[in-house]
């Protein structure tokens, strides 16, 4: 049978420069952060804007309070409700985080925390989800990726709901990333450790009254974690709440072949999804040294299997020629403004319309609509170079008669 993921071999002496030189501009980039940023602000700026956040962790706390949960492992899914206040638009760019240069932070300029609680009680979480919820009861949960930090993945996702403008509550999942480049295989495993307790946060979600719409957006090896917590709710449930109607994985560090698998443990009835890749993506490209040189799905050149992928209600959007602030081209989704407005689309369930459509031809985007749960925003390619072969593999590889859900066993 065809293969549809492609394992490079890459020799030793070709790809230790690389990793080299991808290595050490992560670590170099990081060095530099103030750490203990969590110490909440007395006063934030009059017109700062304010983004309130739920936050479920499986991460260890941590004993100093400016830091709060560490990159260890926890026992237990903690919470949190976390307001941060991001700087005047006009003292900042669309796409950036503005990390603090010092300690306390300047509400004027600086990316800050406000408020901190600990969430102790379902009802507490219940009325945070009534007081937070807008009038279509949309809930958007974050699940971040390699190398961050608690402090990390709480500003990048307050940028994100800021920057796109959804109205859509926050949810945030932080699983336990040491957040140093070298500890790749460390947050792997800690990716694995936290897949029961993210569908737990799915099923808590989709069965809350004050819930109507859940959409999932995740980010590198994140991505990995959230496509395996879907296909164990699926296991679970018999098959993926109804609720749960988007799933977005950016740059997803997922090998290409598993990403088929899990797709068909999902089952039949799975959510759209839409996946952002791009062929410059450097971080990727150390992923898939690291994993044995198969292609990760994040940085893979998707078109020739463009038409089945829509067939089955993924999306496709290749974002190599969008410029990112990101040296390692990893982080597009969230600091690219014309990708972070698209996605704050497709989170608020607008459609692309009009004017809007010449944003989507610039980013290489096919069909005109990249928001709701109908989407099917394709990635430009002629019909003529998806041949017939290739067609009849995906929908082969793909289709849900490959593995089917008996009494919560795959049969295949």
């Amino acid at each position: 049978m065809q293969q549809i993921g492609r394992t490079r071999p890459i020799s030793a002496g070709n790809r230790a420069l690389p990793m080299l030189v991808i290595l050490s501009i992560v670590v170099s980039s990081c060095a530099t952060r103030v750490e203990n940023v969590l110490h909440p602000l007395v006063v934030s700026a009059s017109d700062a804007s304010r983004v309130d956040i739920l936050v479920a962790t499986t991460r260890k706390p941590s004993e100093n309070p400016g830091q709060l949960y560490s990159g260890e492992r926890g026992t237990a899914i903690s919470l949190n409700n976390v307001i941060v206040s991001i700087p005047p638009d006009r003292n900042r760019k669309l796409g950036e985080v503005q990390w603090p240069s010092r300690m306390p932070p300047n509400p004027e300029k600086d990316f800050a925390v406000l408020e901190i609680a600990k969430t102790r009680s379902e009802s507490q979480v219940f009325k945070w989800f009534r007081k937070n919820r807008n009038a279509k009861r949309q809930v958007v949960i974050f699940v971040h990726g390699f190398n961050n930090t608690y402090a990390d993945a709480v500003f990048r996702f307050a940028q994100i709901v800021h920057d796109s403008g959804t109205d859509a509550t926050p949810v945030l999942f932080t699983w336990p990333s040491r957040a140093r480049v070298f500890d790749y295989l460390y947050d792997k495993e800690s990716a694995n450790y936290s897949r029961r307790a993210l569908e737990d946060l799915i099923l808590q979600a989709a069965r809350s009254p004050d819930v109507d719409d859940v959409t999932i957006l995740a980010h590198s090896m994140g991505a990995w974690l959230a496509a395996e917590a879907l296909r164990g709710v699926a296991m679970r449930e018999k098959s993926i709440p109804a609720k749960v109607k988007n799933v977005v994985l950016a740059s997803p560090d997922i090998d290409i072949d598993v990403v088929r698998r899990q797709f068909v443990e999902m089952g039949p009835k799975r959510p759209h999804f839409t996946i952002l890749t791009s062929t410059r993506d450097k971080a990727l490209e150390a992923s898939r040294w690291l994993s044995g040189g198969v292609d990760r799905v994040g940085g893979s050149d998707l078109r020739p299997y463009v038409a089945v992928l829509d067939e089955l209600g993924v999306s496709v959007i290749d974002t190599s020629t969008i410029a990112s602030k990101d040296p390692l081209g990893h982080n597009t989704f969230a600091d690219s403004p014309d990708i972070v407005r698209l996605l704050g689309r497709r989170l608020a369930g607008q459609s692309l319309a009009g004017s809007e459509a010449s944003l989507a031809d610039q980013i290489g985007v096919a069909a005109a609509n990249f928001a709701g749960s109908a989407a099917r925003a394709t990635v430009a390619a002629p019909v003529s170079v998806i041949s017939g072969e290739a067609r009849e593999v995906m929908k082969r590889e793909l289709s849900p008669s490959n593995g089917q859900i008996v009494d919560g066993q795959i049969s295949y």
